[in-house]
Formats: structure tokens, C-alpha cells, sequence
């Protein structure tokens, strides 16, 4: 009803990924850099919720978050690793820029499927204002993160597995695919939608 407030699961959900006016990516933050508790988004329920608390020593090494309006293969939205001077914290929405993709895929339960962790920085950063490329990071960098992902899903009973390190254009190649199955689950639940409305007319 055009009456209907609108609740923020709406607003985020209607979120674009990318921000048409100036080019950036929108990233909400999940989970902020240094914290064991790794927080996730409830579209359900439209707030963030507690998903698991990691062993101690073990702590997300940078921002964690994802980007709106996307669907990856694990049906989740696209998840970022998000490079900034500063942790954020849940919910913050930050305009950043693709640096690359680390593409991955994980196993669990005998059911593989891909899990890839795209690598941005935020636009305002000061510390990382020269960095526009995943190869503009060190190796060292770079096989941290992967350590990180391994082993916390390690401990999960889950197999993380790297499958290669890609630029920008890569990553934005996923994202958009990631945008596209986001359009066609909404597509598909407006289907949905207007037959269940039909069938209760009749």
C-alpha cells in the first residue's frame, strides 16, 4: 500500500551496489577489523544478528561486510574484505573501490560450491589512496587473508581452497553476475507474488 512505511530491511535491499553518481561500490560493513565476533545481516529479520564468536587469537584482519542488491552462488550477497584506515562498525555504509577478488570455493558436508572474497578499499581511506589494484598489495598481504579464510572455516569443519587472485576488472566481472541473479530472484519473487494475490482474489 503506497501508505506502508518504509522499513530499513526495504531501504537495503533497494540499495544499489553501485552508486550511479560517483562510481563507488556500496559496502555495508558486517563485521568490524580486529573483532572475533563475526557479526552477520538477517534479511528476515532486517538487523544484524550474532552469527558465531571465532577462537580466541583468531580475528577478522580487515573490515568484513557485502555489497547490496547482489546474489552470490552460495546465495548470499557478494562478501568484501574492506581495506581502511579505521574499523568501521555493523551496519556502516562505505563507498569504496574494487581492488580485485581472491576466487575461492568451499566444502562442507560433501557440497562444494564457490565462496569468493572480493578486496576493496574505501574511498576515503588516506592510508591506501595509491592501492587501485589486488597486485598493488603484497604477497605476504594476500596470503594472510587466505590464511585467515582457510583456517576459520578449518575449524568449521569446512575446506576453504584459493583458487587464483584477480584484478578490479575480474572483480567486477563477479559483481556484476553476482547483481544480475539478485534481479532475477527479485523478478522471480514478484512472480510469486502477484500469482498467491490472483489465487486469493479468486
Amino acid at each position: 500500500m503506497a501508505g506502508d512505511p518504509v522499513t530499513p530491511l526495504d531501504r537495503l535491499l533497494s540499495l544499489e551496489a553501485r552508486d550511479a553518481d560517483s562510481g563507488n561500490w556500496n559496502v555495508v560493513i558486517e563485521t568490524p577489523k580486529g573483532c572475533r565476533n563475526k557479526f552477520k545481516y538477517d534479511e528476515g529479520l532486517g538487523l544484524f544478528r550474532l552469527s558465531k564468536v571465532l577462537p580466541l587469537g583468531a580475528v577478522f584482519p580487515f573490515d568484513f561486510g557485502f555489497l547490496p542488491s547482489t546474489r552470490a552462488e552460495d546465495r548470499d550477497p557478494a562478501d568484501v574484505l574492506l581495506l581502511m584506515d579505521e574499523p568501521a562498525f555493523a551496519g556502516c555504509l562505505i563507498p569504496s573501490r574494487l581492488l580485485g577478488v581472491i576466487e575461492a570455493e568451499q566444502t562442507q558436508g560433501g557440497k562444494t560450491v564457490r565462496n569468493d572474497r572480493l578486496i576493496a578499499v574505501a574511498e576515503g581511506s588516506r592510508g591506501h589512496q595509491e592501492i587501485r589494484s589486488l597486485h598493488d598489495l603484497s604477497a605476504g598481504t594476500l596470503d594472510e587473508i587466505e590464511h585467515f579464510f582457510t583456517s576459520y572455516r578449518a575449524m568449521e569443519g569446512a575446506e576453504f581452497k584459493a583458487l587464483g587472485r584477480h584484478g578490479p576488472d575480474r572483480a567486477e566481472a563477479l559483481v556484476e553476475e553476482a547483481m544480475a541473479h539478485f534481479q532475477e530472484e527479485q523478478a522471480g519473487g514478484k512472480k510469486k507474488g502477484r500469482a498467491r494475490s490472483a489465487h486469493a482474489s479468486r
